[in-house]
C-alpha cells in the first residue's frame, strides 16, 4: 500500500515534511544548548527556549501530518483532529512567544534601570504558562466540536478547521502583528534617543543603533513575509479554492519556524559561546571580546 501511494505523493507535502525535519533539527539543538548550559537561565533565554519548544512541536506536527496523510488511514477522525490540533497549538505558541520576546525587548529598553529587578524568572514562567495554556486550548477546539467534519461546506482552506474559526485566528494574528510593529517602532525611538543622550560614545552608539534598527526591521519584515500571505488568504478563501494556493501560502508560514532559531538563538552571543564550547571546547577570541548591542537580543 505504501508503494502504491508513493506515486501520488504531492511534492508540496514532501516540501512541508522536509521543512518540518529542518525545523525539528534546528530547535532540538537550541533546546539542548539551553538545557545543558546552567548560565542560560535569564528571562530572555526562558522565552527563547519556549519559542524553540513551540517550533520543535510545529516541525514534528508537519512530519506527523505527512505520515498521517500517506501512511495512516486519514479518514479516521481522531488522526485528523490530532494532526490539526498539534499544528494549531504549536504555530500559535510560536507566534505568541515571538510577541513575548518583542515585549521583553521593549521593556528592557523602556525600563532599563529597573528591568533586571522587576523582570523576575517567576513572572516569565507565569507568562510562558499562560501562552501555552491558551494555545493548547486553541488546539483542542477542533476536537471539542469546532470542526467541519460533519459539514464540508463550512471548511476553511485547512480542513477540518471551519471558515469562521480560520478567520478568527487570522484576524488575531493580524492584531498581534500590528502590536509587534508598534512595539518595534517604540524600540527604535528609544534606541535613537539613547544614542543622542550619550554624547561621549556618539560614534559607537550611532553605528550600534543603526545596526540594531536594521536588524529589527529585518526581523519584522521576515515575520510579515512568512505569515501575512497565509493570514490574508485564510480570510478571503475557503475549501472550494484550488489547494495549490493553500500550499503556496502555508509553506512560507512554516519557514518562519526555520528562521526563528537563527534570529533569536544562534545570533545571541551567549548561545554562540555555548555552541562553540560544546562543539570545539573553546570560544573564538573575536566572539569573547565582542560587545553586546541591541541587535544581539
Amino acid at each position: 500500500m505504501i508503494l502504491s501511494l508513493a506515486a501520488e505523493v504531492s511534492p508540496w507535502d514532501i516540501a512541508l515534511c522536509v521543512t518540518g525535519t529542518l525545523i525539528s533539527c534546528e530547535n532540538t539543538l537550541v533546546i539542548a544548548v539551553l538545557f545543558y548550559t546552567p548560565t542560560l537561565r535569564a528571562p530572555m533565554f526562558i522565552l527563547i527556549g519556549s519559542l524553540a519548544v513551540a517550533d520543535l512541536l510545529a516541525g514534528l506536527g508537519l512530519i506527523l501530518n505527512f505520515v498521517f496523510t500517506y501512511l495512516v488511514d486519514s479518514s479516521v477522525e481522531f488522526v485528523t483532529l490530532l494532526s490539526v490540533g498539534l499544528l494549531i497549538s504549536a504555530f500559535s505558541a510560536s507566534v505568541l512567544n515571538i510577541l513575548a520576546i518583542t515585549v521583553d525587548r521593549y521593556l528592557s529598553l523602556y525600563n532599563a534601570l529597573t528591568y533586571h529587578t522587576e523582570r523576575t524568572v517567576t513572572f516569565t514562567y507565569v507568562m510562558v504558562v499562560f501562552i501555552w495554556v491558551s494555545c493548547l486550548t486553541l488546539g483542542l477546539l477542533p476536537a471539542l466540536g469546532w470542526n467541519c467534519l460533519r459539514d464540508e461546506s463550512t471548511c476553511s482552506i485547512c480542513r477540518p478547521v471551519t471558515k469562521n474559526n480560520a478567520v478568527a485566528l487570522a484576524v488575531t494574528f493580524l492584531l498581534v502583528f500590528a502590536l509587534m510593529m508598534q512595539l518595534y517602532l517604540q524600540i527604535c525611538k528609544i534606541a535613537f534617543r539613547h544614542a543622542q543622550q550619550i554624547a561621549v560614545q556618539h560614534q559607537f552608539v550611532a553605528i550600534s543603533t543603526t545596526k540594531g534598527v536594521s536588524t529589527l526591521s529585518a526581523i519584522l519584515c521576515a515575520f510579515g513575509a512568512c505569515w501575512l500571505p497565509f493570514a490574508m488568504y485564510s480570510i478571503v478563501a475557503d475549501s472550494s479554492y484550488p489547494v495549490i494556493y493553500t500550499y503556496a501560502t502555508v509553506l512560507p508560514a512554516t519557514c518562519c519556524s526555520v528562521i526563528n532559531p537563527i534570529i533569536y538563538a544562534f545570533r545571541n552571543p551567549d548561545i554562540q559561546k555555548s555552541l562553540w564550547m560544546a562543539c570545539c571546547g573553546c570560544v573564538p577570541s573575536n566572539l569573547s571580546l565582542r560587545p553586546r548591542t541591541s541587535s544581539d537580543v
